[in-house]
């Protein structure tokens, strides 16, 4: 996010100073690390928990449309990035990979029929399949489909046109771009900051290597912190941040160790949570590529720490609990039963447990080709909420009443959304700017302003454009492609 909103700052206003201060001696080390998320470029094709089933049947698809509205932004910032030379190279942090949902049991195969007819009506999904052939299951994900006993039915959803993002390339290369005009400073740490009487902020900082202390000026501040962003607002002593508290779920993925098994499979396969459990714990086999190699992952595997941060303190949860927040967060206890006891089972699973959830998506899975990973810190936000408070499990960027400060707080879908998300910022912290902003804006993304699920036309048009420049494979979005190729080749990715 920070990485995006320099980049966005840089071309609008290259007259600005940018000054960015990393904590870790390296640019990308925590959430947005490739092997800390799923990488998913999330466009809601395969997220089942935002395509909520009603009590009548019906599939509510309102909130994949949107989440897919704003990567199809990010899709045309990264396509403008790489052609005006801000970022070098599309396959370094974007590759092609079908994105599936998934799921087995009579309800389940009518759930992904119902989803499928809802959301291949609109533009932006369509060409989504629905497929509950047991041999074009076979044919399409032969690592799933070996020893499965289909007397328990499956059904897909899937798409062609999804994506694997390593985020923490991008995010190198979008710094790489800001820092050739700005100043970028790893291992420092901001570590206070107080507002002035005439709006302005004044930041401490130091240096964790030689501990020397740094005072800076700033007209605007911007908080992507990830975990540790909530400890900075709270010391800023902003309206907006008050009241609010912050919930860490530490995660772990298995990630596999067997080539053979890596070349059995190629998509994004989503599939749904368990009765109770939190939306980030949707299981999903993942087809990753990292630095030009193919990966796989399977999980989420729930875990708790009171870390804000994988490189952060054991003192964070508690130091975060204000007077203002205090009665938010001990609300949410009874409130969350569902996930307390979702993350009690997962700390007392044992390798045997895991790998006995592997088997639903992989029946014949075996642990030995398989090494348990720890992913990324995620710390969902606690708003208060009356006298109490509510878990929130989205990204919110909590913006200042004045427009001198923002930071952004929660997870999922996170990186996917950073341009709008950052574009949001500038609309709301820059006023004065914004309409100047626009036409250069409207030149970076050419749907801006507009809903593309509106316009079949124009989406077709950026559809192909932006799949051509970010070497996506140029298939129109309502026509699926032929797999036979894949499944007689399943090495290539």
């Amino acid at each position: 996010m920070s990485a995006t909103l320099g980049s966005l700052i840089r071309q609008l206003q290259p007259d600005w100073t940018i000054t960015m201060f990393e904590r870790l001696d390296a640019a990308a080390a925590e959430s947005s690390d490739p092997w800390n998320n799923a990488g998913t470029g999330h466009s809601a094709l395969c997220e089942l928990n935002y395509t909520p089933q009603a009590a009548d049947g019906s599939v509510d698809i309102a909130k994949a449309v949107t989440i897919n509205e704003q990567f199809q932004v990010s899709r045309q910032f990264w396509s403008h990035a790489l052609e005006h030379g801000v970022l070098s190279s599309a396959s370094e942090f974007i590759n092609p990979i079908p994105h599936v949902s998934f799921c087995h049991g009579a309800d389940g195969v009518e759930y992904l029929r119902k989803r499928q007819a809802a959301l291949a009506a609109n533009p932006l999904f369509a060409g989504m399949e629905f497929i509950d052939d047991d041999d074009e299951f076979a044919r399409r994900l032969p690592l799933m489909a070996a020893g499965r006993n289909y007397a328990d039915p499956v059904a897909l959803n899937w798409y062609d046109g999804g994506t694997d993002v390593d985020f923490g390339a991008l995010t190198q290369e979008l710094l790489n771009y800001v820092g050739k005009s700005s100043d970028i400073y790893f291992g420092h740490a901001v570590t206070g900051l107080s507002k002035q009487s005439d709006g302005s902020w004044v930041l401490k900082v130091v240096n964790l290597r030689t501990h020397e202390k740094l005072t800076v000026h700033a007209a605007f501040v911007f908080v992507g912190a990830g975990g540790g962003a909530l400890h900075l607002l709270q010391k800023s002593g902003i309206e907006e941040i008050k009241g609010s508290g912050g919930f860490p779920v530490s995660g772990a993925f298995f990630r596999c160790t067997n080539p053979d098994l890596v070349n059995e499979h190629h998509a994004k396969v989503y599939g749904r949570a368990a009765v109770g459990a939190p939306p980030m714990s949707v299981p999903h086999l993942d087809t990753r590529v990292i630095n030009h190699k193919p990966g796989l992952l399977f999980g989420p595997y729930a875990g708790w720490s009171p870390k804000f941060l994988k490189s952060g303190k054991w003192s964070d949860l508690i130091t975060s609990v204000k007077p203002g927040n205090v009665v938010p967060m001990m609300s949410i206890a009874p409130k969350e039963f569902g996930l307390l006891k979702y993350l009690i089972s997962e700390l007392a699973a044992n390798e045997h447990d895991r790998v006995t959830t592997l088997s639903e998506f992989v029946p014949l899975a075996d642990g030995t080709d398989w090494e348990l990973i720890t992913a990324g810190q995620r710390v969902q936000i606690i708003k208060k909420d009356g006298r109490g408070g509510s878990l929130q499990f989205g990204t919110e960027v909590v913006n200042a009443a004045d427009g001198t400060i923002s930071g952004l707080l929660g997870a999922s879908p996170g990186a996917s959304t950073a341009v709008p998300a950052m574009i949001d910022v500038l609309k709301k912290c820059f006023p004065k700017h914004f309409e100047s902003w626009r036409p250069a804006l409207t030149e970076m993304i050419p749907s801006f302003g507009q809903k593309l699920s509106d316009n079949p036309r124009l989406f077709g048009e950026i559809w192909s454009h932006t799949s051509k420049v970010l070497e996506l494979g140029g298939t129109p979005a309502d026509q699926p492609v032929d797999h036979s190729a894949h499944v007689a080749s399943p090495t290539t990715v």
